[in-house]
């Protein structure tokens, strides 16, 4: 069976957002909402494109610095600067991800016409992520299978937080709280740590 054709982009309708000059999209229907940039709580030994948590109407988030995810120069923050939080599957579990992006463009309705399998740079470079390239205009977007970008081929626990898992554990009033638990070395190994955030939009972070 032809796995190129399986894990090619679909036609239709991508959200669009840009990294410095380069393009990328993302399948409407995994795009939740957009926010403004907003106060982050970080999350002590996380790995660096880790920014935190945010209190988002009372759930507790995770964010990824994209550009520090593709390992990309860091850029200052701008008013265009957002988060784009998207919906990502592992298994029959569903979980809501914020990724800071430079700005976001456009909703384009992408044709099958317009659509190319990523091309192959070696071996040594993975490019799972990358669904398909579109060609609109004069321009190239790279369209993202964000699943593999946010989540570790083959591993039990999102790949977003380098190997801590995010476990929900229910809300209250007046706040929500989240559990993560440190494996293969990273976070609290051992340990728990859980992050509760306030009505007001706080979070802290405390070990237990």
């Amino acid at each position: 069976m032809d796995t190129a054709i399986e894990t090619r982009a679909k036609p239709g309708k991508y959200l669009t957002f840009a990294l410095g000059p380069e393009e990328f999209g993302l399948e409407i229907l995994k795009v939740r909402e957009i926010i403004g940039y907003m106060d982050i709580t970080a999350v002590p030994q996380t790995p660096e494109y880790i920014r935190g948590v945010i209190n988002l109407r009372g759930q507790v988030i995770p964010v990824v610095d994209l550009r520090a995810k593709f390992a990309m120069q860091s850029e200052e923050r701008t008013p265009q600067t957002c988060i784009i939080v998207v919906e990502t599957r592992h298994g029959a579990q569903k979980f809501n991800t914020g990724i800071v992006v430079d700005r976001v463009r456009d909703v384009l309705d992408i044709t099958a016409g317009q659509i190319e399998d990523a091309p192959s740079f070696g071996a040594s470079v993975g490019t799972d992520f990358i669904l398909s390239m579109a060609k609109i205009a004069e321009s190239v977007k790279i369209l993202l299978d964000i699943d593999r970008v946010l989540w570790l081929d083959g591993s039990d626990g999102p790949a977003q937080d380098g190997g801590v898992t995010w476990i929900a554990d229910g809300s209250h009033t007046g706040r929500s709280e989240r559990i993560h638990r440190g494996k293969r070395g990273v976070g609290y190994p051992g340990r728990t740590s859980q992050i509760v955030c306030s009505a007001s939009g706080e979070c802290k972070c405390s070990r237990t």
